[in-house]
């Protein structure tokens, strides 16, 4: 009774359970990056603006606001590539690494304008989402296992 409540039975579809966690979340994140990345120089200055508070910079200095404009934008694709590659299984680890960078500065961000943890939660927990997916890999239903 005890090892059916555990659902041992279900270890065996693994590889499964890490193809759901990968098309769940890649898609999440290449709807969630996509406006990022279509939004243009604005749009791309307010994200790069983020990373710059972030990190403890306050704003670019005016000589560097293409830099933020840099920043935002490969923020966004970040966000849509990772997610796409995640669902792939293609160069997962890579992606996951840069996407559990990504979500480190979004968490940074939140923190640094004082929101709670309901503002820097969802990048906190994406960020350790993607950390172990660093360690576990994409499975074998996916373009690097096969």
């Amino acid at each position: 009774m005890l090892k059916a409540l555990k659902l041992d039975f279900l270890a065996k579809y693994q590889d499964f359970g890490l193809l759901a966690l990968r098309v769940g979340l890649g898609a999440a994140f290449i709807v969630h990056g996509w406006p990022k990345l279509v939004g243009g120089p604005e749009v791309w200055t307010k994200y790069g603006g983020h990373f710059a508070k972030a990190i403890g910079m306050g704003s670019w200095p005016e000589s560097l606001g293409f830099m933020a404009s840099i920043m935002g934008l490969l923020s966004g694709v970040t966000e849509v590539g990772g997610g796409l590659l995640l669902i792939l299984g293609l160069m997962m680890r890579p992606a996951a690494f840069l996407l559990f960078v990504t979500m480190i500065v979004a968490m940074l961000f939140h923190i640094s304008i004082g929101d709670g943890f309901g503002g820097y939660s969802h990048a906190m927990e994406s960020a350790i989402i993607f950390f172990g997916l660093i360690f576990v890999g994409p499975g074998k239903h996916s373009l690097d296992g096969r």
